[in-house]
């Protein structure tokens, strides 16, 4: 046996594990100037809505792991589940076999989907699941003989994914890459968040010159050569972005009208975040064409995704007589393990009456974020159900960065963990928080904006 690896000998120790992760392992969105130089928190456990690190210091988990942990960590149910179905059957083909867990799955999600939204492909994650929605497109398109109608409109801070073609169509134009992107096959529309609206200017003003700027880049680009529009009901990576009311309504039925398919990229939104499964009909009043999600599906136990794909796409992509096989799928597409966690999770969150807590707390939750505003270093909080963003103000972008790190790192001391994009803050705790663990994490909130708001101040 490796000496290294000899529990008996309390080995390896906290040092070892961290000398090994910065020698070993990239992590995802490393700063290449300094990858091996990290020092990230050696989460050791975790329970509920808190994580404990190896010091043995407890932490809230604001952001929910990211975005994902619907039901909170330690849940014994769930890793009974896991492990029967591990011992009955670990996996199969999904190429050439049906298992119960994927099939029952399939059909769960498709009675929660709106409209006839009845077509579910599963994938790794929702990377995965939004790029097999813009393949589904593209072969869409093809078949019906509209081979140049495969243009995707994205929008400015919106965030898809990190594979090939969820990259292209993500719009966070702050994050600097040497990656490449598929550029000729997407158009970006101009940040859609209402704190950046002109001075003077109505909410009402910003939503119709929004809407405007679809209809503006259909005419530019010609509605034949556009296959999709995608976006998140909120922007979440791109700092919790609620556009104005009545937006995805109007594009919505713009995009109809030009025949245009809509995708809504459910990863974050789904599986109870506002309060619903799913919140394109619920919460925004409308039916896509097609759905991603992942996330929420399974509450970060395994990795799962699934692109949701209505009756009517389906119908334009088959041709009895033309015998085209959707060459599109994954080693770990439709994993029985991974989707008795999706089955069992939707279970504890039946059970449970979650998407009745969250609607029930989600008020006090907005109310104490808005009660942030008091602060001078405070410019905008906004955020809808479970969801929230801090977005500070500096005058430069090296001042934002600096006023980030600082809340990042006052939350910390405290016993927060807050998810830090630039300037802003962002959290998603788990649904099952409580009111009083809701007064818990914006008391920290409120006493580290106090901290750092002093000593820029000084």
């Amino acid at each position: 046996m490796d000496s290294a690896l000899d529990t008996q000998t309390n080995q390896p120790d906290t040092a070892d594990l961290h000398d090994w992760d910065r020698t070993h392992q990239l992590h995802p969105w490393a700063a290449m100037d300094d990858w091996r130089g990290y020092d990230h928190m050696m989460v050791d456990s975790a329970k509920g809505i808190y994580l404990w690190d190896a010091s043995g210091k407890r932490f809230i988990d604001g952001p929910g792991g990211m975005w994902c942990v619907q039901i909170g960590y330690g849940r014994q149910e769930m890793a009974d589940a896991i492990a029967a179905q591990v011992m009955t059957l670990p996996y199969t083909s999904p190429w050439t076999t049906v298992t119960e867990p994927s099939a029952i799955l399939a059909k769960k999600i498709a009675d929660m989907a709106p409209g006839d939204l009845n077509n579910v492909f599963f994938t790794t994650g929702g990377s995965t699941a939004v790029d097999t929605a813009i393949r589904t497109v593209h072969f869409m398109n093809n078949r019906l003989g509209r081979p140049d109608k495969k243009i995707v409109i994205a929008r400015e801070k919106g965030y898809h994914g990190s594979t090939y073609l969820a990259s292209s169509v993500t719009g966070k134009e702050r994050d600097k890459s040497r990656f490449d992107v598929e550029s000729r096959l997407v158009r970006f529309l101009p940040d859609v968040n209402p704190y950046r609206r002109r001075d003077g200017q109505s909410v009402q003003d910003w939503c119709d010159e929004k809407v405007a700027d679809l209809e503006n880049m259909i005419a530019e680009v010609g509605a034949e050569n556009i296959g999709a529009f995608i976006a998140e009901p909120i922007l979440c990576s791109g700092g919790v972005i609620v556009p104005p009311e009545g937006y995805h309504k109007r594009t919505h039925e713009i995009c109809r009208a030009h025949d245009i398919l809509y995708i809504s990229d459910e990863v974050v939104t789904g599986f109870g975040r506002l309060g619903h499964w799913f919140a394109s009909q619920e919460v925004f009043g409308i039916t896509p064409d097609i759905i991603t999600c992942a996330k929420g599906l399974t509450s970060g136990y395994l990795p799962l995704g699934a692109c949701i794909i209505s009756d009517a796409v389906m119908e334009r992509m088959t041709d009895p007589d033309d015998s085209v096989l959707f060459a599109n799928g994954y080693t770990y597409s439709a994993h029985p393990v991974c989707c008795i966690a999706a089955l069992k999770n939707i279970e504890i969150i039946e059970n449970e009456g979650l998407l009745e807590h969250v609607r029930e707390v989600a008020p006090h939750f907005q109310a104490r974020l808005q009660a942030l505003r008091k602060f001078d270093i405070v410019g905008d909080v906004r955020g809808m159900g479970l969801l929230g963003c801090i977005e500070g103000s500096a005058r430069t972008l090296a001042g934002e960065r600096r006023l980030g790190a600082m809340l990042d790192e006052a939350c910390e001391e405290m016993g927060l963990l807050v998810r830090p994009l630039i300037n802003m803050a962002v959290f998603s705790p788990p649904l099952i928080i409580t009111r009083a663990e809701i007064d818990e994490m914006f008391d920290i909130l409120e006493r580290a904006l106090e901290q750092v708001q002093a000593q820029l101040s000084a």
